[in-house]
């Protein structure tokens, strides 16, 4: 019988990254580097009077769960106000961005199916 790997990441094991966007991203899980099969789980931030760039993802679906902070978020023709406690919805092709219109860090928990890849991101 082969050796499975752990599907357990720890916080401060997980280096961050600037993705296409231009927020701070952390993978607690992506198959990539983790082994899982078909979503990826990172953490976003956004600093205090931050934005990310419009962008959309032809492929993938995500959600957005706003854990900490305040902000805009544009999701199509719309744009509305997200605070921690909102998960927000994604559909595939759907040119989105957040700003941080509060103070601290905005602080979110983005779930994507399939895994993101740079290569899915196209900004706009």
């Amino acid at each position: 019988m082969g050796e499975e790997k752990k599907m357990l990441t720890r916080y401060g094991d997980i280096p961050a990254y600037v993705t296409k966007d231009g927020s701070v991203i952390r993978e607690l899980m992506h198959p990539g580097v983790h082994g899982n099969r078909n979503q990826s789980l990172a953490e976003a931030r956004v600093p205090e009077g931050g934005e990310t760039l419009a962008h959309k993802h032809p492929l993938a679906e995500e959600l957005y769960h706003f854990t900490a902070g305040q902000g805009g978020m544009v999701l199509g023709e719309e744009e509305f106000a997200v605070r921690a406690g909102d998960t927000v919805c994604i559909a595939p092709g759907t040119v989105h961005r957040v700003r941080n219109t509060g103070e601290g860090e905005l602080v979110v928990l983005c779930c994507c199916t399939p895994a993101y890849s740079h290569e899915d991101t196209e900004l706009v």
